[in-house]
Parts: C-alpha cells; sequence; structure tokens
C-alpha cells in the first residue's frame, strides 16, 4: 500500500492525460505518476475516458494532401528516444532532464541548493537541496507551484509532504516550507510564475537564482 497522502488534483490529471498540461508541469506530474498507484490508475482511467470519446466521435473527411503527408511520416524511420531508467531517488523523468548526469547544485544559502532542469517561456523545472530545519523563506505566488518530495519531508501551512507527496500551490497560498529533522528534503519543483518574497533579501537575489 503507497504512504503518500498528497496527490495531483483530478482536474490537472485529466489536463495530463489529454496532453494539455505545460511541459514544466507534466514532468513533475509524470514523476508523481511514476511513484504513485493511485494517481497511475487515475490517469488510466482518463486515458479510457478520452478513448471511448473518440470512438463516438463522428469521422472527419481530409484532403488528399492531408492523406499523403501523413502516410509519409509513417514511412519515416522510428529512431527511438532514449528511455531513463530511475537512477538512485530521481525517477525516470527526472533522469531524462539529467541526462544520466548527476544534478549540478548551485547554492542559494543557508545550506539550501537548486539545480535548475528546464526553462522556458511557459515555466521551469528544478530540483532543491534543503538541510533538515531549514525554511524556504515566507513566500506567495503569481502563479502556479508544484513541488513533489522525492526524499525527506517538509511542512507548512497547508500539511507535512513526505517522498512522493505533491503540494500545489496558487496565487491564494502563502507559505514557508521547513524541511523537517532527518534526511535532506530534496524536492521536484515546477512554476509559470517567478515567486512573490515578502523579504527583502530575497527580493533582491530572485532575479540571480531566476526563483
Amino acid at each position: 500500500m503507497s504512504s503518500i497522502t498528497h496527490h495531483v488534483p483530478d482536474a490537472m490529471l485529466a489536463a495530463y492525460a489529454a496532453g494539455a498540461l505545460p511541459q514544466a508541469f507534466s514532468t513533475v506530474v509524470a514523476t508523481h505518476v511514476s511513484l504513485c498507484p493511485e494517481c497511475r490508475a487515475g490517469m488510466e482511467a482518463h486515458h479510457g475516458a478520452g478513448g471511448a470519446l473518440l470512438e463516438d466521435t463522428p469521422e472527419a473527411t481530409v484532403t488528399q494532401g492531408t492523406r499523403d503527408a501523413v502516410l509519409a511520416l509513417l514511412d519515416m524511420p522510428f529512431v527511438p528516444e532514449p528511455v531513463y531508467e530511475r537512477r538512485g531517488i530521481y525517477p525516470g523523468p527526472v533522469a531524462e532532464l539529467l541526462k544520466g548526469q548527476p544534478p549540478q547544485w548551485k547554492t542559494l544559502g543557508m545550506g539550501v541548493r537548486q539545480s535548475i532542469l528546464s526553462e522556458t517561456r511557459d515555466g521551469s523545472v528544478r530540483l532543491l537541496s534543503i538541510p533538515p530545519g531549514q525554511a524556504v523563506p515566507d513566500h506567495g505566488h503569481n502563479g502556479i507551484e508544484m513541488t513533489l518530495v522525492l526524499q525527506g519531508s517538509f511542512t507548512d501551512e497547508t500539511g507535512r509532504f513526505a517522498a512522493g507527496d505533491l503540494e500545489v500551490a496558487d496565487e491564494t497560498l502563502e507559505h514557508t516550507p521547513v524541511a523537517d529533522a532527518g534526511e535532506t528534503c530534496i524536492c521536484l519543483a515546477a512554476t509559470d510564475a517567478p515567486l512573490r518574497f515578502r523579504a527583502l533579501v530575497p527580493r533582491l537575489l530572485q532575479p540571480i537564482f531566476r526563483i
């Protein structure tokens, strides 16, 4: 039985199954699904519902040019993408972004480190390493922040999040996550907008750290 207690919201899981989530959030959901039997079953249910919907959709006619283009694509040689398996605490989707290499950690101060895995106009994905007892500065959100625990745990105003747990924060939440005693807390985090820090120093350093 899974010990995971914080899951992907169903609407977000449905969007992921439909391929409608931004890439940054899709990476976090894919990683959580690889760890969580409950959300994996939910995703398969959404896939099944989508398949049933397609079966009930009336056929659409296409031009001969479109048909020829699709058939030409099918004739192209298939080059499989490399498959990355779990590497230590990093599930396959994270190992893929790491390209099989260890994280390139950068110090943020007070023992907190980050490794940016991907960054586009639509969002960013990073690993965070937080020593036991250390807090991430109090902050709010200008968009969505998804935080998936890979090792250790943290506690904030909404509860405790251990390995496999996912926290989804939006503009309504201001919190101060604190790593619990024990192992260093390592999280996979994705955002689609900069965080909103209350204290002056984090705000000044924000452009440098790209958070």
